[in-house]
């Protein structure tokens, strides 16, 4: 004869259905607040960026892996994952500065990310003559450092010049000191008409002078960028985190080691 004192369980209390479904829950919820912390963190504050060019050299290198803050200039809807078109302009928007490595969409296809040193504001005169550079008529100071050797995406050798360039700060920020390379002084790219900057745009440039398309070439052929729009900044680049010198068949994986650019690691972009 049963109890009446004795309490019976459901196969939906415990040991039985119910506690899987709330750990399948729990799993669930924990994945869910994870994805939306990290696209939380990617959309607001840092995002990171590979560089596939040697336009960025000796600056950047190709094999690359930095953070890019996305917060430095605000946020348009280039700043959103997949870039919805939900809104226009920039939310929170910040100039940038003169000298800034940038990253941002590409001008004839936005869903392709350009990196380029930020070399005219909206008034600016830009021009090169000679293969120097003038910001407003003025003749932009460097200093040769020696010879230069790199090796772009294609393992092709390019043998210059690189300089010390001192790029007048804006909105009161010092000179921006960095380097670039110069393989050459001939070719449309070293003698320019005078490009003034817009207002909302501004201009962008390699700093490997002679192997970049940037804003130099501002004309119907798909790959020249022009004057690239405020609205299609991404952010500034900060840091890299990792560099790789890629020259072995990625199946040798005890070469892995020595493809790392250890001395790169953790360097402040400037």
């Amino acid at each position: 004869m049963d109890d009446p004192h004795k309490t019976h369980t459901s196969p939906l209390s415990s040991g039985g259905v119910l506690p899987a479904l709330r750990g399948v829950w729990d799993m669930a919820r924990t994945i869910i607040i994870a994805g939306a912390l990290a696209i939380g963190v990617r959309t607001v504050l840092f995002e990171p960026f590979n560089i596939p060019s040697g336009s960025m050299i000796p600056t950047l290198q190709v094999g690359d892996y930095l953070w890019v803050a996305k917060y430095s200039y605000g946020y348009s809807h280039f700043s959103l994952p997949r870039s919805p078109d939900l809104f226009s302009g920039r939310i929170f928007a910040r100039t940038p500065h003169r000298g800034d490595v940038a990253v941002f969409r590409f001008t004839k296809d936005t869903s392709i990310d350009y990196i380029k040193r930020i070399i005219g504001l909206p008034g600016d005169r830009v021009q090169v003559r000679g293969g120097e550079l003038y910001l407003n008529d003025v003749l932009v100071p460097r200093v040769s450092k020696g010879d230069y050797v790199a090796v772009d995406e294609h393992r092709t050798r390019m043998e210059g010049q690189r300089f010390q360039e001192d790029l007048p700060g804006s909105a009161g920020a010092p000179t921006v000191r960095h380097d670039i390379l110069k393989l050459t002084n001939e070719g449309f790219q070293n003698d320019t008409p005078v490009y003034v900057v817009p207002q909302g745009y501004f201009f962008a440039m390699g700093d490997n002078r002679d192997d970049s398309a940037d804003s130099r070439f501002m004309g119907d052929d798909p790959e020249d960028l022009g004057f690239v729009p405020m609205e299609n900044l991404i952010g500034q680049a900060k840091w890299i985190f990792l560099s790789l010198d890629t020259r072995y068949p990625v199946w040798e994986f005890w070469m892995w080691p020595a493809e790392i650019r250890w001395n790169r690691l953790f360097m402040g972009v400037k």
